[in-house]
């Protein structure tokens, strides 16, 4: 690594000095690590940095956080998008079942949820993304049995990792001024702006880079993005987690496989054993859309899961339900 030019790139990009010394004594270790195989930076897989956190996990995990937001800076830095996409496999929903801990404790009390709980350790930020699932069959099942699958549902709809911050003023402003249908065209077509840009640049989106391919399918599925108004329902279906891979695969088990964002079950779809985990877990997914549509709505409405890779589906689709004095007022 070219120790001045990341510093230089850092400063650039207003990291503090303290974080900038950080960030470059976590890229010099994982260095130390790939060169006990002679590997470099410039050579290693993206794979390395898995193999890499899951080292940090045995030390302890102290560092996990400080190295990943380091490698995401390096591979801006140095164009190695794919790096990236392996940071957010090992990221993505990580506090998921800490919020569960603590949501069941909030609803039910602190002795239900240490009796659930019990004797259980719930996997860190940085173990491999494909061994989480054990958990998720684990503690479903006795979630299952302690309040019912109905109440499983309530727990995991507020959804267990949040989203991003929303312009919900800007989109509050659209939808009054032009109406649901054509609010949701407007979001269609900022996706395939988005995603252009993307190609045009070599960026990702989110964890994937985008192809010719990717946008026409987009362009040809309005329901991807915001979705589709069917009388007082929208139907909105996730962009794949993977979609240039989902696309490519022959064995539609990858495929669901690839569909799914969600690590907490998304090693169950590849090894075979999703039946295990129950489908009410993608009321979290569902709680993800609710988070928006709560907010744009002013209230709390309901939105479930209709289609999943966990239920053998090709796709994830969701049912948004709007209330009816918003359908009065925004045909």
């Amino acid at each position: 690594m070219n120790d001045a030019e990341f510093k230089k790139y850092l400063k650039k990009r207003k990291v503090e000095d303290q974080i900038i010394t950080k960030f470059i004594e976590q890229i010099k270790n994982y260095e130390k690590f790939l060169s006990k195989e002679n590997l470099t930076l410039e050579i290693s897989l993206p794979e390395k940095i898995m193999e890499y956190s899951e080292y940090l996990v045995s030390l302890g995990g102290e560092f996990i956080l400080d190295f990943l937001e380091a490698i995401i800076y390096y591979a801006n830095f140095s164009k190695r998008y794919e790096f990236i996409t392996k940071v957010i496999d090992i990221s993505e929903s990580y506090n998921a079942m800490d919020n569960l801990y603590s949501r069941v404790a909030e609803f039910y009390g602190e002795p239900l949820r240490d009796e659930i709980f019990e004797d259980l350790i719930i996997p860190p930020l940085g173990i491999h993304p494909e061994k989480k699932p054990e958990f998720t069959k684990v503690i479903l099942k006795r979630l299952e049995k302690k309040i019912g699958k109905e109440k499983i549902v309530d727990l995991l709809s507020p959804c267990l990792h949040g989203r991003p911050p929303d312009d919900i003023e800007g989109d509050k402003k659209l939808l009054k001024e032009v109406g649901i249908d054509s609010f949701l065209e407007k979001k269609h077509q900022d996706l395939i702006a988005r995603l252009e840009k993307h190609r045009d640049e070599g960026t990702l989106e989110f964890a994937q880079k985008i192809d010719d391919e990717i946008i026409q399918c987009v362009k040809e599925n309005q329901m991807i993005a915001e979705g589709i108004r069917d009388g007082n329902i929208i139907y909105v279906s996730k962009l794949p987690y993977q979609m240039r891979k989902f696309l490519d695969a022959k064995d539609d088990r990858m495929k669901k496989f690839f569909i799914c964002y969600c690590p907490w079950i998304r090693g169950a779809i590849k090894n075979g054993t999703e039946k295990e985990i129950t489908e009410d877990f993608c009321h979290c997914s569902a709680g993800w859309y609710k988070l928006y549509w709560d907010q744009l709505f002013e209230q709390s409405i309901k939105v479930e899961p209709v289609l999943t890779a966990l239920n053998g589906a090709l796709e994830c689709k969701f049912a948004i339900h709007i209330p009816k004095s918003i359908l009065n007022t925004n045909k």
